[in-house]
């Protein structure tokens, strides 16, 4: 397994030193790709703790919620900003600010009293998260190109999908010390950023003095190209986040109580995203010509998870759907990255971030509607397979009709 994810060489020919800092240099990358996970779920294990710390505070039932919800809001929200900003002021700059403002930011709960205080602090934390992806996704593809950049982003994927389950059983330990301890953990940017500014400022990747130079044609911004993919990651990303967020709740309608399995049964979810990122780096041909089966794949298994009856089933079925997710998510960033330019790079990611992330965001609220709409989850879930299984149809469509292929941009 070490061998399916070891890191590529790099491509920066630049520099004579870059392939001695190509392993640093994609370890700090990866890190800061990390960080908005963190954010995600960091604190959740400790919500009852700082509800009953709030209670007497008026609304708290739906604001405490909203302290772990809101940072993704804010990311997928300005993340489009974000890479305007990443575009004019330059990569490293930014994503090392934005990283020094994160540990401060982050940890402002530590000394908070305030519910209100601690929501404003959130919301600027979702900020620096938006300024942090953004950068961290550009710079791998700015730094890498080709197979070796496919495989960077299949690792930032699988890097996500492990650090979730690693923080959310972190921040689960240091809640035994009370509801603020875990807020600690975000201090690991103040050491973050001054290894990346060490780092990553000392190369220069060769494609960007051609697009800074004097004579550098000015290119639109290719919103028509970006279209399709944008719109489709919304779906994909709400396919992604599907049995991550509501596993616990379909086990728990099973008659499953005990954490412990709830627990395995998302670590086997979580293993079986890595697994499919590990194949997608193993997969040859065009991302968009595997984009159906893919769709088909996690369809497939919201099926199993709509029709099974016992919890065992339910686990098998995450486990086919989490494994069409794992390719699916490099597979739609990959097709986004092909799109874009050095000039225009940090624009198109901050897109394409904000895209995923709004996904991520109207996931939990659209299975709440289909659940009411239907009677349970398990229907809920199974609606959202079919819409995939239609989603794959279309996209298989899409490809015997050349107008209108994904490949060459049209929406999808």
């Amino acid at each position: 397994m070490s061998r399916s994810v070891s890191l590529p060489a790099p491509t920066d020919k630049t520099h004579p030193s870059a392939a001695n800092a190509g392993p640093l240099r994609a370890t700090l990358l990866m890190a800061g790709s990390c960080l908005p996970v963190l954010g995600a779920v960091l604190i959740a294990p400790v919500l009852p703790k700082m509800q009953e710390h709030f209670d007497a505070v008026p609304g708290a039932k739906t604001l405490v919620p909203v302290v772990l919800t809101i940072p993704a809001l804010a990311l997928a929200l300005l993340a489009p900003f974000a890479g305007v900003i990443v575009d004019r002021l330059g990569r490293v700059r930014l994503l090392v600010w934005a990283t020094a403002l994160y540990a401060l930011l982050g940890t402002a709960p530590l000394w908070l009293d305030s519910l209100d205080a601690i929501l404003v602090s959130r919301v600027l934390v979702g900020i620096t998260e938006a300024a942090i992806l953004t950068c961290c996704t550009t710079l791998i593809g700015d730094y890498y190109t080709g197979s070796v950049r496919d495989r960077y982003l299949a690792l930032q994927t699988m890097c996500a999908s492990v650090s979730a389950t690693a923080f959310f059983v972190i921040g689960g330990a240091a809640g035994s010390a009370g509801w603020r301890a875990p807020f600690w953990i975000y201090a690991v940017g103040l050491l973050l950023a001054p290894a990346m500014a060490a780092t990553l400022s000392k190369f220069r990747p060769e494609n960007a003095a051609a697009a800074e130079g004097p004579t550098a044609e000015k290119k639109p911004f290719p919103v028509r190209r970006l279209a399709g993919i944008c719109t489709l990651t919304v779906f994909g990303a709400m396919v992604f986040y599907t049995v991550p967020v509501e596993m616990s709740y379909l086990l728990d309608d099973l008659g499953v109580k005990s954490t412990g399995v709830i627990g395995l049964a998302t670590a086997l979810a979580s293993a079986a995203t890595v697994a499919g990122s590990i194949a997608f780096t193993k997969l040859a041909g065009n991302p968009v010509g595997r984009l159906p089966l893919v769709f088909a794949l996690c369809a497939a298994g919201f099926v199993v998870i709509a029709l099974a009856s016992s919890p065992l089933v339910v686990i098998a079925g995450a486990v086919l759907n989490c494994l069409g997710t794992g390719i699916l998510l490099p597979s739609l960033l990959t097709i986004a990255m092909s799109r874009l330019d050095y000039a225009n790079r940090g624009r198109g990611t901050g897109l394409w971030t904000a895209a995923f992330f709004a996904g991520e965001f109207v996931c939990p609220l659209v299975l709440i509607a289909l659940e009411s709409a239907t009677g349970s989850l398990a229907h809920a879930v199974g609606l959202l397979g079919l819409a995939s299984a239609l989603t794959a149809g279309g996209l298989l469509l899409g490809r015997r009709r050349p107008a209108t292929r994904l490949s060459e941009g049209e929406a999808v």
